[in-house]
């Protein structure tokens, strides 16, 4: 090795030492990783980060540049950080104070991207390519704390300072359509911000559960979903036509928060990107722009586990004294209930983390298999909080029904564990569970992601626990979302290029 090179070396080492994660296990998973790279002969490395809005974003790299990214990290534009789900950036980055708000936020200036070697894949749709997650860095090697992922972490933190983590499992509606024609969203004359969406047919015509006949007619785009999330290690535990027409949903099996979460990341970015290929469009917005559909739902199972045990802590071996199966306690834990409690508590402020688009919000409609209110229930798939397990089941959890399927997981996960955590340290209490989930008379939950924000916004503990520079972050992004949305006279059409064509 030349001198300029050992220098070169020299220094790129410097900047991972500095962001704190250069160690001994991490330089064995770079030597790792780089072997299997150049054992499967691979090209080309996508180094893949998730933004605000759940989208995976990044750069691709030739092979031969990935020990370099490795240690040096990759640059990337600190605007992508900024941007709504129109891709327009929701600060005035070049204005004097534009970013004041923004500490290490400049006119567009440069962080970098580190890599993490573990999380190494190759690709099973694309020729010769791998794919790497990575997490944005200042380039002084401090952390950029308003990444989504951090704020996970954070609060996974938290429950690990309480000797509990989080397990989750996924259950992730969504559509898959045929492309029938790219005519419009490829032609250079039609080109606008956002574009057009492809021309769509559907897969199955929808309004027959669970049909195995409507199932073998999407099966050829059922069998990509499969092949590609079992290629890449994910969970997958069944795949279902479900009610609405051109309607799917896939299961995943439990695992830790953090991840359930990548996993999630993993999935939509990964899918849609091989249904396209073969010719069809997969989207997970929540209600898409045609008559007749039924929307699409992420329900996410969750339950908390003691770290020293390895138990699941919701869990409880006989009914609490007194109790009647209308009280949490019968088959909560005490803890289990103070989750609970919480989670109903922070129903309408932690809604915009569940539910992030303004599109989603058509969901909470009565008699929709989707919540409208602020209610639990035992095995009830009306209400917003669902309760499973009888005393003694080691799996005992509970199924939030609020998500829509482009919800930033990072996001959403966080805000159950901040709700949660306050619950118990204040020792709530659940009120009975409903048989009544579409009650007007219950708390309803907001009806638009104005409403939405204005909810969080006046959630003290929640803001206190995600940190009020995020939340106010958080707020001007998704408000200039809201706001466009307001504005559009053809809310339809906003519908069809902002979410159908992009999420």
């Amino acid at each position: 090795m030349d001198r300029e090179s050992k220098n070169q070396s020299a220094r790129v080492t410097a900047f991972a030492a500095s962001c704190g994660v250069q160690d001994a296990a991490r330089a064995q998973a770079i030597e790792r990783t780089l072997q299997q790279v150049q054992a499967r002969g691979l090209e080309l490395v996508r180094i893949g980060w998730c933004d605000l809005h759940g989208v995976v974003r990044g750069k691709t790299l030739v092979a031969s540049a990935l020990q370099r990214a490795f240690h040096d990290g990759v640059g990337m534009v600190s605007t992508l950080m900024l941007k709504d789900t129109s891709d327009r950036t929701a600060f005035k980055v070049f204005e004097p104070g534009g970013t004041s708000s923004l500490p290490g936020f400049g006119q567009a200036n440069n962080f970098l991207l580190l890599p993490d070697p573990d999380s190494f894949q190759q690709l099973p749709w694309t020729e010769s390519t791998g794919w790497l997650r990575a997490q944005p860095w200042f380039p002084d090697g401090h952390p950029v704390e308003l990444d989504t992922r951090r704020v996970l972490q954070r609060a996974l933190e938290r429950l690990r300072s309480a000797g509990l983590s989080m397990q989750c499992g996924l259950e992730v509606e969504f559509h898959i359509y045929k492309i029938e024609s790219t005519d419009a969203q490829l032609n250079p004359e039609l080109a606008t911000w956002p574009g057009e969406a492809p021309r769509v047919s559907m897969v199955h015509p929808g309004y027959n559960l669970l049909t195995e006949a409507w199932f073998d007619m999407a099966e050829p785009a059922m069998r990509i979903v499969q092949r590609t999330a079992q290629a890449l290690g994910l969970p997958l535990l069944s795949l279902e036509a479900e009610m609405g027409p051109s309607q799917v949903e896939a299961v995943f099996d439990v695992s830790d928060a953090l991840t359930a979460a990548d996993n999630m990341v993993v999935f939509r970015n990964a899918v849609k990107q091989a249904l396209r290929r073969a010719g069809f469009h997969a989207t997970f917005m929540c209600r898409p722009p045609f008559p007749n559909i039924m929307s699409s739902g992420w329900h996410l199972h969750q339950s908390l586990v003691d770290l020293g045990t390895g138990q699941n802590v919701f869990s409880r071996a006989t009914p609490a004294p007194h109790s009647t199966h209308l009280d949490a306690g019968h088959s909560l834990s005490d803890l289990g209930e103070h989750y609970l409690a919480g989670l109903l508590a922070h129903a309408r402020s932690m809604t915009v983390f569940c539910t992030p688009t303004a599109n989603g919000f058509g969901r909470f409609r009565p008699n929709a298999l989707a919540p409208q209110s602020v209610q639990w229930g035992r095995d009830n798939r009306g209400a917003m909080l669902r309760v499973i397990g009888e005393c003694g089941d080691h799996s005992t959890r509970i199924e939030n029904r609020l998500g829509e399927s482009g919800a930033n997981p990072y996001l959403y996960m966080a805000s159950q564990i901040h709700a949660g955590l306050d619950g118990i340290a204040r020792q709530l209490r659940a009120p009975p569970a409903t048989n009544d989930p579409y009650n007007h008379a219950a708390t309803q939950l907001p009806t638009s992601l104005g409403e939405a924000l204005v909810a969080l916004r006046q959630d003290e503990a929640l803001v206190s626990a995600l940190g009020a520079d995020f939340v106010a972050y958080f707020s001007q992004i998704k408000g200039a979302e809201s706001l466009r949305f307001e504005q559009a006279e053809d809310k339809t059409e906003f519908h069809r290029r902002e979410y159908f064509g992009r999420i």
